[in-house]
């Protein structure tokens, strides 16, 4: 996790740059005090920490419920028809992603109330042309101000101030017809640009030519961080379980999961929230934390699944595993997706956005991929998952049809 939040130094937009060192060094850590401080506290208080149930030696395994029972015995029984079924249900909802507007979002749409400002703003909108409370910018040489005020006065530019000179340096304003931020702002910008960078050293600046710029920089940045992502993950996973198969198997499921959470996200903005499109940072920083969090998830399965094979075979291992590590990857996952839900609560539309998409992401990763998913590929795939390698049974592998105890 640690390093895939360290990829994010690669972007060249700073807050999302910064983001990444921050969480790093606090995963690290959390990871330094859960295996030093936290085991020995354990051991100082003893069992009656564990009040009011206190585990003793061959206490029974009390993580075996009816729902993964059920769930175990389906997937022994048909896995290919389970993961296929599974598979294609996320792949339908990852569909709606494609109406996911990640193009950033107007200053009247970044609250879900209606402070003063937003109030102010569309009162101004109704009487005068949209960007009159936020003008480009433009500078140049001052030997140039005339030509620069020419030149500015292209399509949906409604005025252009007279030049202001001081020193060597010429400034100008001209306001545009589109409100700051919109689709038709940023052609404007760019239709502005074209001109007056004819004239050397000649700049345009403001509210629209910066939300322009920040959209672009953010889809540099999810075509680099992205990738960059994935491949370490891919390569941690190849490292720790000795094989190709799993680890991408995993990688791919991940993603799927991660389609179907922006899916959802895009069909429930849309019509039960009614936000005007999300925050260009959205994409990036959504796809971090599921990506981060869901793979610790799947490290966490698949380690105990390869444990299990040795003994058990690669198929009984896999529900085995499932078995075993279900209550604690659901007490997990509820935690995780009910700290990010508390973002809803927050009047900021990109907070509430990155709090539902993860919380999302998150109960499709727990209940659904890791719980479903991950293990009928398992069992269906059997001990091909481990090449290059193999997973060798200490003792005759188990038949599936047997008793596994779910």
């Amino acid at each position: 996790m640690a390093l895939s939040l360290l990829c994010l130094m690669v972007a060249v937009m700073n807050s999302t740059k910064s983001l990444g060192p921050v969480m790093a060094i606090g995963v690290v850590v959390a990871f330094a005090v859960m295996s030093t401080l936290f085991p020995a506290l354990l051991v100082s208080c003893g069992r009656w920490i564990f009040w009011p149930v206190r585990p003793h030696y061959g206490t029974p395994d009390a993580t075996s419920g009816r729902g993964r029972r059920w769930t175990g015995r389906l997937i022994a029984a048909r896995p290919r028809l389970v993961w296929m079924f599974t598979a294609t249900a996320l792949a339908v909802l990852a569909l709606g992603a494609f109406g996911l507007h990640s193009n950033g979002l107007q200053n009247q749409d970044m609250f879900r109330n209606h402070p003063e400002a937003v109030a102010g703003e569309k009162t101004l909108l109704a009487h005068f042309p949209g960007g009159t409370g936020d003008p480009l910018q433009i500078v140049g040489p001052a030997t140039a101000a005339d030509r620069l005020f020419a030149l500015a006065k292209v399509s949906g530019v409604v005025n252009v101030s007279v030049p202001a000179t001081h020193e060597d340096i010429a400034y100008l304003e001209a306001t545009p017809t589109a409100p700051t931020a919109s689709t038709a702002a940023f052609d404007t910008v760019d239709r502005l640009r074209t001109a007056v960078h004819s004239v050397p050293g000649a700049r345009v600046g403001g509210g629209s030519a910066v939300a322009l710029d920040t959209l672009r920089a953010s889809h540099r940045d999810q075509s680099v961080v992205v990738p960059l992502v994935l491949a370490i993950v891919a390569l941690v996973m190849c490292q720790l379980l000795r094989a190709v198969v799993a680890p991408l198997l995993v990688l791919a499921t991940t993603v799927l999961s991660l389609g179907a959470a922006f899916g959802v996200s895009a069909l429930v903005f849309d019509h039960a929230f009614g936000f005007a499109g999300t925050d260009t940072a959205f994409p990036l920083w959504t796809f971090v934390f599921l990506v981060s969090l869901g793979i610790d998830y799947s490290i966490f399965l698949m380690a105990r699944i390869r444990e299990e094979a040795r003994a058990h075979g690669t198929a009984a291992g896999a529900l085995i595993a499932a078995r075993t590590t279900g209550g604690t990857i659901t007490a997990a996952g509820l935690v995780l997706a009910g700290t990010f839900a508390a973002l809803l609560t927050l009047p900021l539309v990109m907070v509430t956005e990155i709090g539902f998409a993860v919380a999302c992401g998150v109960l499709l990763d727990t209940f659904v991929v890791r719980t479903v998913l991950v293990t009928a590929l398992t069992v269906d795939l059997g001990d091909c998952i481990w090449w290059p390698g193999r997973s060798r049974a200490a003792r005759p592998a188990r038949s599936i049809e047997e008793p596994v105890k779910l």
